[in-house]
């Protein structure tokens, strides 16, 4: 029963980087929801059968602590209908710190899931670009899979990056060491086409931590692709409309000058909507109501959304849980270490533009930094031995104990 559950985990990691493309609508919603439902469904018949089930570690708790915080932030709201739906929609997308924490117990489960979301950004980095052959480049500037956001998009490409060249040093096997060198350059493509500032900026500071990650063994690797880049760039400069490279030439205009893209006027709302409810916040899902800002508007800031609408007390626990997934990062050895460390600040970076606290990848990753650094713990040397520079594509090790 538990395998069945794992390779339904494996599905919903798979399917989130790319969920929004394939939504069937009410009342199924997108794929990763749907995948995400399934997953529950088969996960609790297998807890009861077990009978038993892991103890929480300190992530667990944590953000069943926030989570309780956000509902209890219904007594208060002041707009009940978005908090209710805010709660429903925080409920599905934490649901993956506790299921990867109970049903993966070995480095190769942990490998796995580095595995699929790879392969699901590989599927948007696919969507974005077939977006962009499919559209007249002449009239667009920003492009993205379908049903996408173009900063999201970016986002989730982003992340992939660390966790790609990760798997690019551990897998023996050609067809995913090439899975994983592949995604470097098409999800770079990707990320472009967006004309996403702020995912740009994540994306250099994920390749540069693949640069680090890969220096440890793959040197000439490294040298060729830095000799490469000027061929790059202008292959770039070929394919990719230069709208779009212009528009992500207005970084340091935007940084000096410009207002970020009116998220300073946003942030200047938040904080004064803040400052009217600094303990208790104005409810979950409530930052529009009251910033005062158009229904279609967010926070472009995650710390700035936790506030306004659950106070200081849900900042202090957020805090807690980023603090929880940096002490499992640093739990992990080398390369490990480096490739989640890149990955975590990747989100940090991010996050500080954009609403990022309601988005599965988020949690997923939460997810993936508490499994790292239990196995770390528990299984030290099988955790070396699977990514390890070419490690063996499969290593025997026992089901990770239930306390």
């Amino acid at each position: 029963m538990r395998v069945v559950v794992r390779a339904l985990l494996l599905a919903f990691a798979f399917a989130v980087p790319w969920e929004y493309s394939l939504d069937l609508g009410a009342p199924f919603g997108n794929i990763a929801r749907i995948a995400g439902v399934i997953l529950v469904v088969a996960a609790i018949p297998a807890v009861l059968f077990q009978g038993r089930f892991r103890n929480p570690g300190p992530l667990q708790a944590l953000v069943l602590a926030l989570f309780l915080w956000w509902c209890c932030s219904a007594f208060w709201t002041i707009d009940q209908a978005a908090t209710l739906i805010r709660l429903r929609a925080y409920f599905q997308v934490i649901v993956p710190v506790w299921l990867i924490w109970e049903f993966c117990d070995t480095p190769m489960d942990f490998r796995d899931l580095l595995r699929a979301y790879v392969a699901g950004s590989w599927v948007l980095a696919i969507l974005t670009i077939a977006n962009f052959a499919s559209l007249d480049t002449a009239a667009q500037v920003r492009f993205a899979a379908e049903g996408q956001d173009p900063n999201d998009v970016a986002r989730f490409l982003d992340l992939g990056f660390p966790l790609s060249a990760l798997l690019l040093l551990a897998e023996s096997r050609r067809l995913w060491r090439w899975m994983a060198l592949g995604y470097l350059p098409v999800g770079l493509v990707g990320v472009l086409l967006t004309a996403s500032r702020g995912g740009f900026l994540a994306a250099l500071v994920a390749l540069c931590g693949c640069g680090l990650l890969m220096a440890r063994s793959h040197l000439r690797t490294v040298i060729t692709g830095t000799l490469s880049l000027p061929f790059i760039a202008a292959g770039f400069w070929v394919l990719v409309p230069h709208e779009t490279l212009i528009r992500i030439a207005t970084i340091p205009q935007q940084l000096e000058h410009g207002d970020l893209n009116r998220r300073l006027n946003i942030w200047s709302a938040g904080w004064q909507a803040f400052r009217h409810a600094p303990f208790f916040g104005h409810g979950a899902g409530t930052f529009v109501q009251a910033a005062g800002m158009a229904p279609i508007d967010t926070a472009h800031n995650t710390p700035l959304t936790l506030a306004v609408e659950c106070g200081i007390v849900a900042l202090i626990l957020a805090s807690a849980v980023l603090l929880s997934c940096a002490r499992s990062v640093l739990a992990t050895r080398e390369p490990v270490r480096l490739a989640l460390a890149t990955a975590f600040l990747v989100w940090t970076v991010t996050s500080m533009a954009a609403t990022v606290e309601t988005n599965r990848t988020t949690w997923l990753l939460f997810g993936i930094l508490a499994l790292a650094g239990r196995l770390a713990n528990e299984q030290p040397e099988l955790m070396d031995a699977c990514f390890a520079s070419g490690s063996r594509g499969a290593i025997a090790a026992p089901a990770g104990k239930i306390a």
